[in-house]
């Protein structure tokens, strides 16, 4: 679902005053708060991310240096985990499912400009990474993409399109190369 502004930004705010009161609130949660906690405090994270309208599942990891823009437009699976350095640029919805992992680095953005059109109005485009996906460190996730079930993006990639489920899958621009292994038990 794509979310347009038609705004011109040279002019006139993206958001609204809610949203951006609600930023500066959650930005001095984050820095008094967040930011600093210990690392072990992963449900005391989730509980701030919750009171920020974020969906968090049971056992997730967000680690102290995970940057958020917006924890309403998150919903987090049980048991996934988002490492430190990682920045979830949601201007739109991220959704991270069970035991997905984002490695440290990764920037994860929902949101850009229609530079076709005067002002560079913004829009924003929602981002899936499905369950028992791995993004490895230092990736870059475009708007509206979906990462399949089972996915493994190799570190540094740009991932410009939706990537296949259970594929192992690198580069800039990001494309599948092998299949992934499933454990059997």
């Amino acid at each position: 679902m794509t979310k347009g502004y038609n705004k011109d930004t040279y002019v006139e705010a993206s958001f609204s005053l809610s949203n951006r009161l609600m930023r500066v609130l959650w930005g001095a949660v984050y820095v008094l708060l967040f930011k600093y906690s210990p690392r072990p405090f992963h449900s005391y994270r989730a509980f701030l991310l919750r009171c920020f309208g974020a969906k968090v599942g049971q056992g997730a990891h967000v680690y102290p240096g995970v940057k958020i823009w917006a924890p309403w437009n998150l919903d987090l699976g049980s048991a996934c985990g988002i490492a430190s350095g990682v920045e979830l640029y949601s201007q739109g919805k991220i959704t991270i499912g069970h035991r997905a992992i984002v490695s440290q680095g990764s920037y994860v953005c929902t949101g850009t400009h229609d530079y076709t059109k005067e002002g560079h109005p913004l829009y924003t485009l929602p981002i899936v990474i499905s369950a028992h996906a791995w993004i490895a460190a230092e990736c870059f996730i475009h708007p509206g993409v979906t990462i399949g079930e089972g996915a493994v993006i190799g570190a540094r990639s740009v991932v410009t399109k939706d990537m296949p489920s259970w594929m192992v899958c690198a580069g800039h621009p990001c494309k599948p190369l092998k299949e992934r292994g499933r454990e059997r038990s």
